[in-house]
């Protein structure tokens, strides 16, 4: 199903705020601006929607307390391996995977009305 509907997605590969940097809320605050703006730029950018987002989270080194305060669901965990690893088997960090809808209708339009 994921293959199916990557092109209808998008994935938030880096989100870092420095740990001097202390203001509160901020990353939740920051997360919620571009997810309720998202949709509209990447329509406007690549002529076709997406509705949803996936990000992963490192359990090992952070919690993913700013995408939880951000309203993502978090719905699994990787099995430590990655995209490269097809020919060696290489083993990286457990991940927890995270998700957040663009739409209210996010499942009809991925096909999983089912979830």
């Amino acid at each position: 199903m994921r293959s199916r509907n990557i092109n209808l997605m998008t994935n938030n590969t880096r989100f870092l705020i420095l740990p001097w940097v202390k203001v509160p809320h901020l990353a939740s605050h920051i997360l919620g601006r571009v997810m309720r703006n998202l949709q509209r730029y990447w329509m406007e950018k690549y002529n076709h929607p997406i509705y949803m987002v996936e990000t992963f989270v490192e359990t090992q080194r952070f919690k993913g307390t700013c995408y939880k305060a951000a309203n993502f669901l978090r719905v699994g965990q990787t099995k430590g391996r990655s995209r490269q690893d097809h020919p060696d088997n290489r083993f990286v960090p457990l991940k927890d995977i995270y998700l957040y809808p663009l739409s209210k209708k996010f499942r009809q339009a991925l096909g999983t009305e089912a979830l």
